[in-house]
């Protein structure tokens, strides 16, 4: 007997599959959405996945569908290909399916997702075979706080078409992964803890429930361990927490790597040949920052009395002051490292303090005397006329 697409339940005549698809329709199998056994009103609480182990597993097993996917059905047996085709998640999660209609897969990963397609289709076809994929994720939103430059929400495409933040466009191409999107922030601050990660992700099913994954990044950066940058989902939350205070030769290699931001903007004012706004690279010491703007003017610098005020994250300013000494070690405790936003002010020596008091002092005076002088050729002019 050929093969005939859909199953044949008992006492139904051939060809009379249309009949027993209203019977099953009628019987409520179809009625509504259909919605996965671990979703349903029999057993509302989808069975937690396995423990969290440090390494996340692959994007198939991953990544959580949601509104806004676009999907493609493939069917291994040639008789059902019409069935086949792409399809949109709607904003509930739910998309419309040939023969059996609506149908929730919000929450789901690709393999749950494609098992239960396998199960509805199960009830009509005989072999019901078929390759779930994602053809083009949705946007994502991710979130990241912490010890980076610039903490908040992102949207990113990972069709690597634009990516958003803030108003900004950028791109990244491909899923982005957690050193992107450290780096979209804007880099970490010198205060960062790598080795203390964590990655919060939204488990499969509709209870909303959490898990956290701790990553350490200085695997990553020396031994290539590339587990610690997984890939990022939508709904993502990547947390880096705060150090205390580094080691000088942990902040020159925190500086050195791609997670920290690559240049900084600092404002050098005072007695320097080139005050102003100068971008220097990061992690730049106090030192080399003077230097980079001209360094301290020769007989109107006070070398022992540099200022460097820091805008703190809080909102607070701290000033602290430090001696221009080119014998000081790179990023030491009396040579800092500049962070971005700082300004360095190099005050005035007592003989320029003085100088301009005299200047400050005499200035109306002479001014005096030039008009006293302009009224006596007035008068001259006057007399001879």
């Amino acid at each position: 007997m050929p093969d005939f697409p859909l199953k044949q339940a008992p006492r139904i005549r051939r060809g009379s599959w249309r009949r027993q698809a209203l019977v099953w329709l009628s019987s409520g199998l179809m009625a509504g959405t259909l919605l996965p056994p671990s979703l349903s009103a029999t057993n509302p609480t989808p069975s937690p996945p396995a423990a969290a182990s440090p390494q996340l597993l692959d994007v198939g097993e991953e990544y959580l569908l949601g509104a806004g996917d676009q999907l493609a059905i493939s069917f291994l047996s040639p008789a059902y290909t019409n069935l086949g085709g792409s399809f949109d998640l709607l904003n509930d999660g739910s998309s419309s399916l040939p023969l059996i209609g609506s149908v929730v897969l919000d929450g789901l990963t690709v393999n749950q997702a494609n098992r239960w397609l396998t199960s509805l289709y199960g009830r009509y076809l005989r072999r019901p075979e078929l390759n779930l994929r994602v053809v083009k994720p949705r946007p994502m939103q991710v979130s990241m706080v912490g010890e980076v430059e610039n903490p908040g929400l992102y949207i990113l495409n990972p069709g690597g078409e634009s990516s958003e933040v803030e108003g900004q466009q950028g791109s990244i191409p491909g899923l982005p992964r957690v050193v992107s999107l450290i780096q979209r922030a804007g880099g970490i601050t010198l205060n960062a803890n790598i080795s203390d990660v964590r990655l919060r992700r939204r488990i499969p099913g509709k209870t909303g429930q959490l898990r956290e994954i701790q990553l350490n990044l200085v695997a990553l950066l020396q031994q290539g361990d590339k587990r610690q940058n997984p890939l990022l989902f939508d709904g993502d939350t990547l947390m880096i927490s705060r150090a205390p205070a580094p080691p000088p030769d942990e902040v020159l290699e925190l500086a050195a790597t791609n997670l920290a931001p690559q240049s900084i903007q600092v404002n050098v004012i005072g007695e320097v040949k080139s005050p102003g706004r100068i971008q220097l690279r990061a992690g730049t010491p106090l030192i080399q920052g003077v230097l980079s703007a001209g360094g301290p003017n020769q007989l109107r610098a006070n070398r022992g009395n540099i200022e460097l005020v820091r805008i703190n994250r809080n909102g607070t300013a701290t000033l602290r002051r430090y001696a221009l000494d080119l014998s000081q070690g790179v990023s030491g405790p009396r040579n800092p490292p500049l962070r971005d936003g700082d300004t360095v002010l190099v005050n005035r020596s007592v003989i320029a303090a003085g100088a301009d008091a005299i200047t400050a002092v005499t200035t109306p005076v002479t001014g005096l005397v030039n008009i006293l002088a302009l009224l006596r050729i007035i008068q001259d002019y006057n007399r001879n006329n």
